[in-house]
């Protein structure tokens, strides 16, 4: 196997902006960084997080009952932190698979005022969508970190 984008960014989390948002034995989420192996950015959709199993997998059908338990935790809870904190009132989810080979499900917030034509695919190329660079990712992995229920563990260091 080549080396894999996603399986080196959970040996090095320390640097990704925000770091892990929550994490457990079997899954991480993580804010969409601004470098990937396809592109590399000054700025990113605030509100786009990943839930990656931490084991290298490609396929959703590959996940063991555990690990797809995690990974479906982790993404309500992720979900409803960006409700609470951000105001979400939509978040989408997709996994999609063409561009890492590690099975990686998007999460996407859709913010109230965004235009029709905007939703979907299309909230990170509304003029007016929340953009932010490393610093202002950061900030908002705080804010969804204050805003996850008391009894979420805490991340892993």
């Amino acid at each position: 196997m080549a080396e894999c984008y996603i399986c080196t960014k959970h040996t090095a989390m320390s640097v990704v902006p925000g770091g892990e948002l929550i994490a457990d034995e079997h899954a991480v989420v993580s804010h969409l960084p601004l470098t990937t192996p396809t592109s590399c950015s000054a700025s990113v959709y605030l509100g786009h997080l990943f839930v990656e199993p931490r084991r290298h997998v490609t396929e959703l059908g590959e996940l063991t009952a555990d690990e797809a338990a995690s990974v479906g935790r982790l993404a309500s809870l992720a979900s409803g932190a960006l409700q609470r904190s951000e105001g979400a009132e939509h978040v989408y989810a997709a996994v999609i698979g063409h561009g890492v080979e590690h099975l990686h499900l998007h999460l996407i917030a859709r913010y109230p005022g965004t235009p029709r034509e905007y939703w979907w695919t299309r909230v990170d190329e509304w003029p007016d969508a929340p953009r932010g660079d490393a610093q202002a990712v950061r900030a908002l992995m705080d804010r969804l970190r204050a805003a996850l229920p008391s009894s979420t563990p805490p991340a892993a260091a």
